[in-house]
């Protein structure tokens, strides 16, 4: 906060002052408790002047610490508001959705990438019709056509959550099997029941809940449609750690919010076809070596 603060009092920071500012803050912050950095960024949002790489690093930090920047800083250009909402996801965009003035480019972009809400439809119309009327009074109706318009257009792109149609997707009773396992800690049932539920191997069940973090556990619910409530159970109960509080909030919700449904779904269904190729190929390989017997050792060990 100290380095904050001298940053701040500098009305005109030089090259070399933004160099060195930049040079500090990342170790800086890394070392720093997680209160003293929401303190720092929120301090930060309000500088005129920030060294490009800081801010984008600032920006590409979890959504709890990065939010009050990324909707109120001068410092992020509409590249880096693109760039951060297509690599953070969901949670990032709908920070620069609160952002005032959203250029059309931007808006734009977050359609093109299924995060932007209906609040964006309205940030896109006047500068629309300011562009098509820049000496005239705006027209209500015109207005309001072109606010129909772009409802009907996000309709197509913005889908809802609750639309899986044609994605794979958690039936109740294996919701149900999964959460029970979980609750009971039963690791060895949950895996099973985990690989039926994605119609995979055992092995890819098993190397999805080996990852400690439980990241690749809640990319699994999310991209099968595993209810919010019923995925922090099943990711604090086998994953320890996640049920630990960060800002008051469980680990396990902080992991979850960053993930972003589509992609994790794609995902999903990339490990599957991953899984079943290598399962494929496996049992090809097991059979190999019956095939290449002889015909006579093959009959002979058939009869017996």
């Amino acid at each position: 906060m100290a380095t904050v603060t001298s940053f701040e009092a500098l009305e005109r920071p030089s090259r070399s002052e933004l160099r060195q500012f930049a040079e500090l803050f990342e170790p800086l912050f890394a070392a720093s408790s997680e209160e003293a950095r929401r303190q720092a960024v929120a301090a930060l949002s309000q500088c005129q002047t920030i060294p490009s790489a800081v801010a984008f690093f600032i920006a590409s930090q979890p959504i709890t610490i990065s939010a009050p920047f990324i909707a109120a800083s001068k410092c992020l250009d509409d590249q880096t508001l693109i760039t951060i909402a297509r690599t953070q996801g969901a949670a990032h965009a709908r920070a620069i959705v609160r952002r005032e003035n959203l250029s059309p480019m931007v808006i734009d972009a977050l359609v093109g990438l299924r995060h932007a809400p209906e609040d964006v439809q309205a940030a896109r119309v006047k500068p629309m019709v300011a562009k098509s009327q820049p000496d005239e009074a705006e027209d209500p109706a015109r207005d309001e056509a072109l606010r129909e318009r772009l409802r009907a257009m996000a309709a197509h792109v913005v889908r809802p959550e609750s639309d899986r149609l044609g994605l794979r997707t958690i039936t109740a009773m294996q919701e149900a099997l999964l959460v029970r396992f979980a609750r009971n800690r039963e690791s060895d049932l949950f895996a099973t029941a985990l690989a039926d539920t994605l119609s995979a191997s055992r092995w890819l069940a098993e190397r999805i809940m080996l990852d400690i973090s439980g990241h690749q556990l809640a990319t699994t619910l999310k991209g099968i449609g595993m209810p919010r409530n019923e995925a922090m159970l099943i990711l604090e109960r086998l994953y320890h750690h996640l049920d630990e509080l960060e800002g008051g909030v469980p680990q396990s919700e902080h992991l979850w919010d960053t993930l972003d449904a589509d992609e994790c779904g794609r995902r999903v269904e990339a490990w599957g076809r991953a899984d079943r190729y290598t399962y494929e190929e496996r049992r090809l390989t097991a059979a190999e070596p019956a095939a290449n017997q002889p015909a006579t050792l093959r009959t002979a060990s058939s009869r017996s």
